[in-house]
């Protein structure tokens, strides 16, 4: 037994649960999706790295990313996982060995081919619109055909669970024909999304009543946001194989996340799922995040951002004394990390907890960091937001303390836009000019500057930099990477009061900055000097 189980408890010995991710098919489903071939590749490296079984990577013949994924399966140099090819079965009242999808099945690459057929009778009838018994004929010939040319094959049940509250006996046909015809794994699929755990535990306990020698598998849909629960009591009544996707993506409510099935089953269950790869599902989810162009969202039970912070005073002052107050894991194992937040709720746990992080000021007494307290809750009462803003926060600490650098001093902005529908050529074009004046005072120095630019804002930050940029020539390095704007009351219109936050980065650090104004221009304005505050500081040290 290495260190990572003697110290986390993993018993070697457990029951081995299969993952099965459809994240590149399935997933691909997934309304703002689009994979392209070099996506595809890099997502099953991911995959393969993290330690999952089987990497579904499409349906051959459907399109042409498809087709070339296949084609370079044997470039793929994979440590855990198998290929698999996703089709159907084929179509009524055709010869198998003519039908164009099972032959482009049969053709390609991949090892497995998971092939899907209806088992619910309502679906043989109004969808295919052909017999009950065709149907069966239509599993039977795909699976033997498949196997024939030498593939290991997967049957998907499709609308099993609602199949089988309709109508048992054919639906459970359906499944012993697959089986029969030399399926290894029989998949039963909740495609509506809609079934209740207790269904799911109950009919794959009765599947396996009726044909025990099978390996069956879970392929749970989140329409009724119980596709992680429903994969976990499938596996508790028996099933050997869960299929989902990375962050739970897929169609419509998306599928199974393995995000949660896998910490679930491995560090609640005692399964044997991935291993000590477990520490870099976080990391996983994050990259395939960020190649399906989304970003991981910060609720996400385990992986998201938020799944360990700490907001509450109350809770974050139980979570400093002992964790389990009120996570339910270490958030390490899955390679997450604890947060506290600062809000108008923190109470001095979270904010001496926060301060640990800062760089150039820390508390000296309970005395200071009341102060601070009291600071942070009349600043949030007037829509500030320090949450995702540490920079900003530590300026914050800084300036009640009264330890923050006076390196300059805002006296004042201008901003005028020009709008003009005629170049000076005497063309028709609608064209936007923004002036920006600054006056800011360093040391005894007042320093005036103008300058354009895209907008009001990019004006102003280009006229400070410009201000500062002889006292400070570090500004150079510094580079606005984020720009957000949200209304924090929305029924006062354009009056509303917004919070702008900022990005920040000098090419290696990264922070955030906040301001808050009925004006957008003052917010923007107040984040970006705060911001290029931070950097000098940062700088200077």
């Amino acid at each position: 037994m290495n260190i990572f189980n003697i110290f986390y408890g993993i018993n070697i010995f457990m029951n081995k649960i299969e993952i099965y991710d459809t994240t590149l098919r399935d997933g691909a489903q997934s309304e703002g999706i689009n994979f392209s071939v070099s996506d595809k590749l890099k997502i099953i490296k991911k995959l393969d790295d993290l330690g999952i079984d089987f990497i579904e990577a499409g349906w051959p013949g459907a399109n042409p990313v498809d087709n070339e994924i296949f084609n370079k399966i044997d470039e793929i140099n994979l440590k855990n996982a198998i290929i698999a090819a996703f089709g159907s079965t084929r179509k009524a009242n055709v010869k198998v060995e003519s039908d164009n999808v099972i032959n482009n099945l049969a053709k390609s690459k991949a090892k497995i081919v998971t092939i899907f057929g209806k088992s619910w009778d309502f679906q043989v009838t109004e969808a295919l619109n052909t017999t009950l018994e065709e149907n069966l004929s239509m599993i039977k010939d795909s699976i033997e055909y498949l196997i024939s040319n030498g593939k290991r094959v997967f049957f998907d049940a499709e609308h099993f669970f609602d199949g089988y509250k309709n109508n048992k006996g054919y639906a459970l046909e359906v499944l012993k024909t697959a089986k029969n015809a030399g399926a290894e794994r029989i998949i039963l699929c909740d495609t509506n999304g809609g079934s209740i755990n207790n269904d799911i535990y109950r009919i794959t306990k009765e599947v396996l009543t009726s044909l025990p020698e099978a390996k069956l598998g879970i392929h749970a849909h989140n329409d009724a946001d119980l596709a992680t629960a429903n994969s976990i009591a499938a596996v508790d009544a028996g099933a050997i194989q869960v299929q989902g996707t990375i962050n739970g993506y897929g169609e419509r409510c998306g599928n199974a996340n393995l995000c949660s099935v896998i910490p679930n089953l491995q560090l609640k269950k005692d399964y044997a799922i991935i291993g000590e790869n477990i520490v870099k599902l976080v990391e996983c989810a994050k990259q395939i995040a960020e190649i399906a162009n989304k970003s991981v969202e910060s609720n996400l039970p385990y992986v998201g951002a938020s799944a360990f912070a700490h907001k509450a005073g109350i809770h974050a002052s139980g979570v400093r004394k002992n964790s389990q107050t009120y996570e339910h894991i270490n958030p390490e194992l899955i390679g997450n990390e604890r947060r506290f937040l600062v809000s108008d709720q923190a109470g001095s746990a979270s904010i001496k907890e926060k301060a640990k992080n800062f760089r150039f000021v820390q508390f000296e007494n309970e005395n200071e960091i009341k102060k601070v307290t009291e600071r942070i809750k009349q600043l949030e009462w007037q829509g500030f937001a320090y949450e995702g803003a540490d920079a900003g926060f530590e300026i914050l600490v800084m300036d009640v303390l009264g330890k923050k650098p006076n390196l300059f001093e805002l006296l004042g902005f201008r901003v005028i836009g020009d709008t003009t529908l005629m170049d000076s050529k005497g063309e028709y074009k609608n064209v936007t000019i923004t002036e920006a004046s600054v006056k800011i005072k360093i040391k005894e120095e007042i320093i005036h500057t103008v300058s354009e630019g895209d907008g009001p804002v990019n004006a102003l930050d280009i006229a400070l930099r410009k201000a500062l940029f002889e006292k400070y020539p570090a500004v150079k390095k510094f580079k606005l990477s984020d720009f957000k704007v949200r209304i924090l009351d929305s029924k006062d219109g354009t009056a509303a009061t917004v919070r702008v936050s900022i990005e920040s980065t000098d090419g290696i650090n990264i922070w955030d900055t906040v301001g808050v104004s009925e004006n957008i221009i003052v917010a923007s304005y107040n984040a970006i000097a705060d911001s290029i505050l931070y950097g000098l500081i940062l700088h200077s040290k």
